[in-house]
């Protein structure tokens, strides 16, 4: 979705019980490609994520999950956790870069406990307004300083 009041792209991270968002600001390119990718739109040759899973299954390797694993002066970081044939490896990357393409491998996406007692989490209970209604007026409330603003 877009910041209600810069309108700077935000992914929204949800718990499975849909009572805790994480509202990550991100890049307008890696917005595209996350959108995308979750409305099933198929582009006539490979981006950038596409092309990096390709690149990964074809060394014989594949994307076991993806991990939000720090936020640092306001600036979240995560790891690419890869399940080669032989060893496992982890790469740093960008949290947008890091759902891109855990949504093209259908890896599943966590985030480490420390970084949610850190940031803007939000948690709500369950009631009948749709949960677009209700992230867009609890942003419309954060304060721009808080940890995990994106700035261009």
């Amino acid at each position: 979705m877009l910041d209600p009041s810069s309108n700077v792209p935000i992914v929204i991270l949800r718990d499975l019980d849909r009572t805790l968002f994480l509202p990550i600001w991100i890049g307008i390119a890696e917005a595209q490609a996350i959108a995308l990718r979750m409305e099933g739109v198929a582009t006539p040759r490979p981006l950038t994520h596409d092309l990096l899973l390709q690149m990964c299954q074809r060394l014989g390797g594949s994307i076991e999950k993806i991990v939000i694993s720090d936020l640092r002066e306001g600036t979240f970081f995560a790891e690419i956790h890869l399940a080669p044939e032989e060893t496992k490896r982890i790469l740093d990357a960008r949290p947008s870069d890091a759902i891109a393409l855990a949504l093209r491998a259908e890896a599943p996406i966590y985030v480490r406990r420390a970084v949610l007692d850190q940031a803007q989490v939000v948690a709500t209970a369950l009631d009948p307004v749709d949960d677009a209604e209700r992230i867009r007026r609890v942003l419309e409330e954060l304060n721009p300083n808080d940890p995990g603003r994106y700035t261009m």
